[in-house]
């Protein structure tokens, strides 16, 4: 008796190749997600200052003071950043990798985005190690920080310092960042943090971790600077400067200016490295000491 046929299906295996890809996007999505905790909420780079002295008032002028950090700001540093330590990372080079996250803690114009970045950076890299184990990351930041380990919730500097400790010993670091650096605000655990050679810089982080997950490059700059926009934005609307809608018509808008600037930071000769938006390094400064603050 002939054996009935076989039914047909459409159904394929996803191949390797499209896993990978899968993987990677899917990590991209929750690192780069409102709800991982990097504590990205509780930093506006001085957007009250700004709004309380009349620069920042509506849709426009939010929207063209984000653009300026994106391109000219520490969106420009970040991008530079994220880059070299993604492929210090890929070549698995972990002092190529030390090199550019201190170069990324000490180029900041003043103390409150010195420890923005530090603090959004150690609480990266401990959740995305308690999350996603690498043994290259977990290594490096052990290093860096040989006690307590680097990994873990609620351990590190970062968790040391909110119960009241500065989390960091004194270490040699570097002894003069920027002149900001001697202004009020921010407190020594502040200034020692973002001075230490210890501190893990956010956008060296998440490009090391981009590239062990094997995530593009491009991708990685480019929702990098999304979500840096997104949370600008953010502050914006907590502030009462817009409403919900012109706040995605403000991401709409700035969507060819950051695929502009990701593009830019990928190519960039690491010689021409730096910033030039005085406003809103004035506005920062004048942040530290602001009463009403985000």
């Amino acid at each position: 008796m002939p054996e009935p046929a076989r039914r047909m299906t459409n159904r394929t295996e996803p191949r390797a190749e499209s896993k990978d890809r899968s993987a990677a996007l899917y990590r991209l999505l929750a690192w780069l997600s409102p709800g991982f905790p990097t504590g990205a909420f509780s930093y506006s780079h001085g957007l009250e200052a700004a709004a309380e002295a009349g620069a920042v008032y509506d849709r426009t002028t939010l929207q063209g003071w984000i653009a300026a950090i994106i391109e000219h700001g520490s969106g420009r540093i970040d991008t530079d950043i994220l880059r070299d330590a993604y492929r210090a990372a890929e070549a698995g080079d972990p002092a190529a990798l030390t090199a550019a996250n201190r170069r990324g803690i000490v180029f900041r114009a003043t103390s409150e985005l010195a420890l923005e970045s530090a603090q959004e950076g150690e609480a990266f890299l401990n959740t995305c190690l308690a999350a996603w184990p690498d043994p290259f990351l977990a290594q490096w930041a052990d290093e860096k920080n040989p006690s307590p380990p680097f990994r873990g919730e609620r351990e590190g500097p970062v968790a040391q310092r909110r119960e009241g400790e500065v989390g960091i010993g004194k270490r040699s670091g570097i002894p003069h960042l920027t002149p900001a650096l001697s202004a009020p605000g921010g407190g020594e655990g502040a200034r020692e943090l973002a001075a230490s050679s210890s501190g893990i810089c956010h956008s060296a982080a998440f490009g090391a971790a981009a590239a062990r997950a094997g995530i593009a490059l491009d991708d990685a700059l480019l929702g990098y600077l999304h979500a840096f926009a997104s949370n600008l934005m953010s502050a914006g609307l907590r502030l009462g400067l817009i409403g919900q809608t012109d706040g995605q018509r403000i991401l709409a808008g700035l969507e060819p200016l950051i695929a502009s600037a990701a593009a830019a930071g990928k190519r960039r000769d690491p010689a021409d490295f730096g910033s030039a938006t005085f406003a809103v390094d004035l506005a920062s400064m004048a942040h530290e000491t602001q009463y009403s603050r985000l």
